[in-house]
């Protein structure tokens, strides 16, 4: 199914200084409700000597998402509902963040609070990569040592990736290919082999891959 938002590639973090508070931003993508708790869960656990650690995050997308933010010991609307905010308006969907404060002595004020988390939220939501969820298929294939190189050309032409690459007799490659490629990565393969070799599909399943 086409998912019309985008998804973090992969986790990042920032940090920020305010008026000697420490401000650490860490921010990735959750394909669920259960993996956004746990990524809140373990970095909760990072930082389990902060003063605060403020979550957010929105499952799914478009019409249907899950939303969810708390301010966790912070004054209400200061911290956890600027981080949502700036999460509705990333265009991002799937993502999950967490910004943690190191209180450094000094109050900052409403308008301190909201602006260091609107801001700490920012700087991840806009530095991350960002894929789309497709479903993709894992296939093992038997190659001759002479079709290797060209077999990686045409791996990467049709948007796959070799996820291992065992030596023995022949090279068997463990691939990864959106399921919308995968026909014309056989046919390649096919006329790379006379029609002999083929690829094996062990697993169908949804990951996050580059947005082009």
């Amino acid at each position: 199914m086409t998912k019309n938002y985008s998804i973090p590639l992969k986790e990042i973090r920032r940090e920020q200084v305010v008026v000697n508070s420490r401000f650490i931003a860490t921010l990735g993508p959750a394909l669920s409700i259960d993996e956004a708790r746990a990524f809140i869960a373990r970095i909760r656990s990072e930082f389990a000597d902060a003063s605060h650690n403020v979550p957010a995050y929105i499952i799914g997308g478009g019409n249907k998402v899950t939303e969810y933010f708390s301010d966790d010991g912070e004054p209400s609307g200061t911290a956890g509902r600027p981080a949502l905010a700036v999460l509705r308006g990333s265009g991002l969907g799937d993502v999950v963040v967490v910004v943690t404060r190191y209180f450094g002595g000094t109050l900052l004020g409403t308008g301190g609070l909201v602006k260091a988390y609107t801001e700490s939220t920012q700087m991840v939501a806009n530095a991350v990569g960002r894929g789309r969820r497709v479903p993709v298929h894992v296939g093992l294939v038997a190659i001759p040592y002479n079709l290797l190189e060209r077999v990686r050309l045409v791996v990467a032409r049709q948007q796959g990736e070799i996820l291992g690459e065992d030596f023995a007799a022949d090279v068997t490659l463990t691939l990864q290919f959106p399921v919308e490629n995968f026909d014309a990565f056989q046919n390649d393969l096919r006329e790379l082999s006379a029609g002999k070799i083929q690829a094996e599909v062990i697993e169908t399943k949804e990951t996050i891959v580059q947005a082009f």
